[in-house]
């Protein structure tokens, strides 16, 4: 069991009590559904401290008041940024990119309708993965309806990911013959940068969501990635989206999670098919 927390901590640069740390923590969970721990106190000051300092408030009570205040709108999308952590990479997990290939070459759903949803997407490197490895499964893609939804409660990921503009260290454990076909080179001020080609971000629409409001989302989807996002959530929370996410998908649907998540206490509709690959029942 942890120490408790100081009340105060006052080698920082503002004010954080354990008044402080407690709202905080209960304003997280309610406005994202995301579990904060105590263990978490020191992350939890780096990342609000940043907006205190832009902001010009004295300490976290001012903060906090703000975010509940009517002037505070703007400011809650920024709180809900803040703090949600966004770590992904190109081709990450890649099993489950393996798998989606042998999926779609093996004749997917039976149609010529694919309906990918990436949630949780960051900053687009999944979705954008998930189209490369649609486009190179299907050398008739053209003849296909194709569309991947991309969806993150961070507005500000979102944004760089419609851009698809990326430092170019980020693909360079891609193959040399996939980094040609499918990004192209910055020049001049853009030196040091990639952008994907239209040919990928044409299939995708990127989407602001967070999972605790309605979802104005339309199904069924053939398969989705939910990777990595569930285990910020409690088992309550995870049965009821969990249960959401089945009506989006027709019995043969295929869900992937990450790599540390499992479904065995939260939903029974799923059947394990492979390494955190579930297929609808």
């Amino acid at each position: 069991m942890s120490s408790p927390c100081p009340s105060t901590t006052s080698n920082f640069e503002f004010a954080f009590t354990d008044k402080d740390f407690n709202r905080l923590k209960d304003m997280v969970i309610s406005r994202t559904g995301i579990n904060i721990s105590d263990e978490k106190r020191q992350l939890v000051y780096s990342r609000f401290a940043k907006r205190i300092r832009r902001l010009g408030l004295k300490d976290f009570s001012d903060y906090i008041d703000f975010l509940d205040s009517a002037n505070g709108d703007d400011e809650r999308v920024e709180f809900i940024n803040a703090i949600t952590t966004n770590f992904t990479s190109f081709y990450r997990e890649p099993h489950h990119f393996d798998f989606l290939r042998e999926y779609l070459n093996n004749g997917g759903n039976g149609s010529r309708r694919l309906r990918i949803w990436s949630l949780g997407c960051s900053s687009g490197e999944e979705p954008y993965t998930i189209a490369m490895t649609v486009l190179e499964s299907l050398p008739n893609a053209d003849a296909w309806d194709i569309r991947i939804l991309a969806t993150d409660i961070d507005t500000s990921v979102l944004q760089r990911a419609a851009e698809g503009v990326y430092d170019a260290d980020r693909i360079a454990d891609i193959p040399a013959e996939r980094k040609s076909r499918w990004f192209l080179k910055g020049k001049g001020r853009s030196q040091g940068k990639v952008r994907v080609k239209p040919e990928l971000s044409r299939l995708i629409s990127f989407k602001q969501l967070n999972l605790l409001d309605d979802w104005p989302v339309r199904g069924p989807f053939d398969v989705i990635f939910f990777r990595n996002v569930i285990i910020y959530f409690d088992k309550d929370l995870q049965r009821k989206i969990f249960a959401k996410l089945m009506q989006l998908q027709r019995p043969g649907g295929i869900l992937i999670i990450g790599h540390s998540e499992n479904l065995s206490t939260v939903n029974n509709q799923y059947k394990l098919i492979g390494r955190t690959i579930y297929k609808r029942q």
